[in-house]
């Protein structure tokens, strides 16, 4: 693992998504405080699924009931340092499944809704498509230390509490023209969790949100850093297959299949590092471009 400023970030991130009850199905959450216009997407995204699985099996003696899928759309930008308010609608209990729909709330207006469905463990048939290979982890440079020069000067936390390593040569700070439309890392909690898997799942949705768009600038040979493409989530959905802990290594396979109207798709596959595909990713985003260059 990482320094103790690494296991420091990580903490800090958990506190985020630690939401606090103000009554029955609705929350708040803080924002870190940063210089940043809008609040990070992931973080809003960690933060409704949180406030969805709080109200799931929270009044029964059954085991908990764990997410299999989530849908959502960001509607607005979020204001960072004002908190976020979660009001979860309990759509419907069944023998199996459980619905939960969330709207995030910032000075009374919507910035975020999420559908997450629950499902209870249960047998069945069971197939999965094969990991890429790839080289291992270790023999990769770290992102945040390629990219911000070290972890103290670096202003972005939710960078700090993650380890992530560029498998292909994609990373934005080596981009030059355009290169093909896939790219892979690995990413892991900079840091040890406790075993709760809620905080799990929540923790890879929250990570989920990044490098994933960037993806759809690979074919055009353009780069979020460079300041010339205005990027925004537009809805992301997720899928999960089967127990994971996000401070042990994941694969992130990722790949754009269109672009157009200045909306970008991308698609992601998360893998254990022994092969096991327990995570889907869809995401589309605005990558719309700042100068008259089409």
């Amino acid at each position: 693992m990482e320094s103790s400023a690494g296991q420091a970030a990580l903490d800090n991130v958990v506190a985020l998504l630690d939401l606090e009850k103000i009554e029955v199905n609705i929350f708040r959450g803080d924002s870190p405080d940063d210089s940043r216009q809008r609040i990070f997407g992931g973080q809003v995204a960690g933060q409704a699924l949180v406030a969805a699985s709080r109200t799931v099996s929270d009044d029964t003696d059954e085991p908990r009931r764990n997410v299999h899928s989530l849908h959502a759309y960001f509607l607005r930008p979020g204001v960072p340092k004002v908190p976020v308010l979660y009001e979860v609608d309990r759509i419907r209990d069944g023998r199996s499944f459980t619905t939960r729909r969330v709207v995030a709330i910032q000075n009374g207006r919507p910035i975020f809704q999420l559908a997450a469905s629950f499902h209870k463990a249960e047998r069945g048939y069971e197939h999965c498509d094969p990991m890429p290979e790839v080289p291992d982890p270790e023999s990769l440079g770290n992102r945040r230390r390629e990219d911000r020069k070290g972890a103290t000067t670096n202003p972005f936390e939710r960078l700090m509490a993650l380890d992530i390593r560029y498998v292909t040569a994609s990373n934005p700070a080596e981009r030059q023209g355009p290169l093909p439309p896939s790219q892979q890392v690995w990413m892991r909690a900079n840091g040890k969790l406790d075993d709760d898997p809620v905080l799990h799942d929540c923790l890879l949705t929250y990570a989920s949100d990044m490098t994933l768009l960037d993806t759809t600038l690979l074919p055009h040979g353009k780069s979020f850093m460079a300041g010339d493409v205005m990027p925004a989530s537009l809805d992301h959905a997720m899928w999960f297959h089967g127990p994971f802990r996000a401070d042990e290594w994941l694969l992130y396979d990722q790949h754009t299949p269109a672009a157009s109207g200045g909306r970008g798709l991308a698609t992601g596959r998360v893998f254990t590092r022994d092969g096991r595909l327990v995570a889907s990713v869809v995401q589309e985003g605005l990558i719309r471009p700042l100068k008259d260059e089409l």
